[in-house]
């Protein structure tokens, strides 16, 4: 069955059934085109815990689908492809935090959305790339933080807010890549570009690369907003290709360069349109985070989303 057959019968299936389809902006770009909701980890979460569909096709990755079933739990929340993991929320384990709790019965939890449902059970707080300031910011000044699991972001927060803040050795292994002295070499050829980087993004805490009057640290969301408000005809995106497929059918007149074509996440990319139709027509592959653990996970993603709401 070719492409478009794929994305008919699976348009056919979301009519009969109750579904609404949630994707992240790493996955192909058909995969993106058949999306109600395109997001990055923020957006997918709010979308997830405000939809009234009954069953949400999650293309991306597991730690993500497992957020919507800890918040929509009445929800059936189906991953088309079980075995599209993550390395960075698979760097940390719950034990790893219950371990530091011991050691700090006073200090504060703060876990990037990017872990396990059982990381999140053991969390005061998330975050994600773009609310990590706000909520490192939120904590009250003298306690002491634990930031899980990735150490860009974290060093990048701990930058911008000043705080002392305890840092997990953990990295994407797409953002891991982006070292300062590629992204310089890269930034070189296109004078007149706008870098936009994730803080993810091994460089995104280098002086040489967040001083630059050119530079942008920003969420996958916040760059596709930058491009939107910025006078720049050219931009160099420094993160997971994927996100250029948004940029283009939004900004035709504007040019984007990918730091690298080739840096894909091949977790992400796991998603296609035939395991899509499969998970769709026999409602398979549910992601359903046992209740136990949903009940201690939930506080930490809700106090997430109130300050990203302005009520923390």
């Amino acid at each position: 069955m070719d492409r478009e057959r794929l994305a008919q019968e699976i348009r056919k299936i979301k009519r009969e059934k109750d579904v609404i389809i949630l994707a992240h902006f790493y996955t192909d770009p058909e995969v993106q085109d058949l999306a109600d909701y395109l997001g990055d980890s923020l957006g997918l979460s709010q979308m997830a815990a405000n939809t009234e569909a009954q069953i949400i096709l999650f293309c991306g990755v597991k730690f993500m689908a497992e957020t919507a079933s800890i918040i929509s739990p009445s929800k059936r929340v189906l991953l088309p492809d079980m075995t599209a993991g993550c390395s960075l929320a698979e760097s940390i384990k719950a034990t790893d935090i219950i371990a530091w709790r011991e050691k700090n019965p006073d200090g504060v939890v703060v876990s990037y959305v990017n872990t396990t449902a059982e990381v999140k059970a053991q969390t005061d707080i998330c975050c994600t790339s773009a609310n990590a300031i706000e909520v490192i910011k939120s904590i009250p000044e003298g306690k002491k933080i634990f930031f899980v699991p990735d150490k860009h972001l974290a060093s990048y927060v701990k930058i911008m807010t000043g705080r002392d803040i305890e840092i997990w050795d953990g990295d994407c292994c797409v953002h891991e890549y982006y070292s300062t002295k590629l992204v310089l070499e890269e930034a070189s050829n296109y004078p007149d570009a706008e870098l936009l980087i994730h803080p993810e993004s091994s460089c995104s805490h280098d002086p040489e690369i967040y001083k630059k009057p050119n530079s942008y640290i920003l969420s996958t969301t916040g760059m596709i907003k930058r491009v939107g408000e910025s006078p720049a005809k050219q931009f160099l995106v420094v993160t997971e290709p994927g996100v250029i497929h948004q940029m283009k059918k939004l900004y035709p007149d504007k040019e984007f360069i990918p730091c690298d074509i080739y840096n894909e996440c091949l977790q992400m990319r796991k998603i296609t349109l035939r395991a899509m139709l499969t998970s769709l027509q026999e409602e398979i592959y549910e992601v359903k985070v046992p209740e136990d653990v949903r009940v201690r996970a939930y506080p930490s993603i809700e106090k997430m989303l109130a300050i990203n709401l302005g009520k923390g």
